[in-house]
């Protein structure tokens, strides 16, 4: 068994049957197996000290904005990571900031050749869309958060919905009028 890697969390996959257990084929590539996320995760709070959130939009930018793990993948790691003695919790605020320890990269320097290996995978995977042009997913991703952001100002003029919606109507219209 394989744990996918993909927007809403890992699903498991018959590594043998090329299918889904819960039905339905899965929406993008296999990123990690079961315990490769493992050193994904540790290599980024080597390379800095980083909250929760910040491990997620960071695979997020180097996976080229396509595909984020769900905090329900990445917090239970870096718990276990602590309890492994990998990495070390202070408070920032009200945050957890994780750091790594001497155990922390004992190990990976133990397992350096499958960290590299993992990090170029991940690294190969976020150029994919710049191979073909635009990653269309993460212009969506940034075309919607834009939309969200400026229709909820509450200091934007009582138009500025109408105003979105007609722009989107647009820009559909052009879309779908390409040949």
């Amino acid at each position: 068994m394989f744990h996918m890697f993909r927007k809403h969390g890992p699903r498991m996959i018959d590594h043998h049957h090329h299918h889904s257990h819960r039905g339905g084929g899965g929406r993008g590539p296999r990123m990690f197996d079961s315990g490769a996320m493992r050193y994904v995760v540790l290599q980024l709070i080597a390379e800095k000290p980083r909250h929760g959130y910040d491990i997620i939009k960071e695979l997020e930018t180097r996976i080229g904005g396509g595909y984020a793990p769900s905090p329900g993948a990445i917090y239970p790691l870096m718990a276990m990571l602590h309890d492994m003695g990998h990495v070390s919790v202070s408070l920032d605020g009200n945050k957890k900031l994780h750091s790594i320890t001497p155990e922390g990269a004992a190990f990976l320097d133990e397992n350096r050749s499958m960290v590299d290996a993992v990090m170029a995978r991940l690294a190969g995977q976020g150029r994919e869309g710049e191979r073909g042009g635009d990653d269309l997913r993460a212009v969506m991703h940034q075309l919607k958060e834009t939309v969200v952001l400026r229709a909820r100002d509450p200091a934007a003029p009582a138009t500025r919905r109408e105003q979105i919606a007609a722009i989107l109507r647009r820009a559909g219209a052009e879309i779908a009028a390409l040949d």
